[in-house]
């Protein structure tokens, strides 16, 4: 009965943790990753417009390379996306 009892204990700390990385996962991870996916799609699909010109007439970025740009049908609507050339 003892065997049967330690079995049981390893079992429900078993559960418990893989409860806890589950939890963890679904409330911090998955939420990140979903909204990076997001942004990179966004982006990808996005038209950006070079944002100033030199006197040569080269495209000049910002030291950060964030530009603004619009998604593909939408032109009101405006997001920040790396500079891609």
């Amino acid at each position: 009965m003892k065997e049967a009892t330690g079995e049981l204990n390893v079992t429900v700390i078993v559960v418990t943790i893989v409860a806890m990385l589950s939890l963890f996962f679904f409330t911090y991870l998955w939420p990140r990753i979903k909204n990076n996916f997001n942004e990179q799609t966004q982006c990808d699909n996005a038209i950006c417009l070079c944002p100033a010109r030199d006197s040569d007439g080269r495209c000049k970025i910002p030291d950060d390379g964030i530009v603004e740009c619009h998604i593909k049908g939408k032109p009101n609507e405006k997001i920040m996306c790396t500079w891609k050339g």
